[in-house]
């Protein structure tokens, strides 16, 4: 136990900070070996790990402090980090983790960790809890860049009419460094209908249609369904059945 109390501190570890701590290469081993043992710390994955509270048997962090442990630079993002935001409308098991360096999705502690390519590196924010996370905006943006990949459209749509307001220029800061006039589309179109609730001007959506093109796109995989016009996008005709507060209006915007 002479180092338990300085792992509970450090939360999630690798072999390298443990042998830090300990001095010695092979010591460290040792004390991996017996306080896995001795249920005092649990491996998360190879050359990870997590100390244990004696009182609940559970981690002593998050998971979501464990996601941006993963590999160096990883953090939380898409779904997880609505959920971290308390945004997400269903409890959800995976945790998006994104991260220059790729890692093989895994499962620990009853939650499925898994990995997306880190595609832009602003709108990184690292917390008073140790937790690294996309900040609201850049969530949003990689949310709706991804939706069919990850939480998909309902809940989106859902996680983001739970948002009080958002900052217009971040949002216009990450779409330009995506550079999709695809993306531009997409969020100019969904965000348009919540507007109001989200706090967003006119101008924002003026600078959204200056970098749509001039291309019929598709707002999700499937190829039916009506087209709006204002941002040359073919939409569901069941989209305004999905979200239930009354926001989404059917028009051809």
């Amino acid at each position: 136990m002479k180092y338990y109390e300085r792992l509970l501190e450090m939360g999630c570890f690798t072999r390298n900070e443990l042998c830090t701590l300990t001095g010695n290469y092979d010591t460290a081993g040792t004390v991996l070996k017996n306080y896995i043992k001795k249920r005092l710390i649990m491996k998360v994955k190879r050359n990870l790990y997590v100390a244990i509270n004696l009182a609940d048997h559970q981690p002593v962090v998050s998971k979501y402090r464990i996601a941006g442990r993963i590999t160096n630079g990883a953090y939380v993002s898409h779904h997880a980090a609505f959920e971290y935001y308390g945004c997400a409308n269903q409890v959800s098991y995976q945790v998006e983790v994104s991260s220059e360096t790729p890692f093989t999705s895994f499962i620990f502690d009853g939650n499925s960790y898994k990995y997306i390519a880190s595609r832009i590196k602003d709108g990184v924010i690292t917390l008073l809890d140790g937790v690294r996370v996309t900040n609201i905006e850049r969530t949003v943006i990689d949310g709706i860049h991804d939706f069919e990949k990850v939480s998909g459209l309902e809940e989106l749509l859902r996680c983001i009419e739970l948002i009080p307001s958002l900052q217009e220029d971040r949002m216009l800061k990450y779409l330009a460094i995506y550079n999709k006039k695809v993306l531009y589309q997409k969020t100019g179109y969904i965000l348009h209908h919540l507007k109001n609730m989200l706090h967003l001007s006119e101008a924002f959506f003026i600078e959204c249609a200056c970098h749509i093109g001039k291309s019929t796109r598709y707002l999700t995989g499937s190829t039916e369904g009506r087209y709006s016009g204002k941002w040359r996008l073919i939409v569901p005709t069941d989209l305004t059945k999905i979200t239930d507060k009354g926001v989404w209006r059917d028009a051809d915007i």
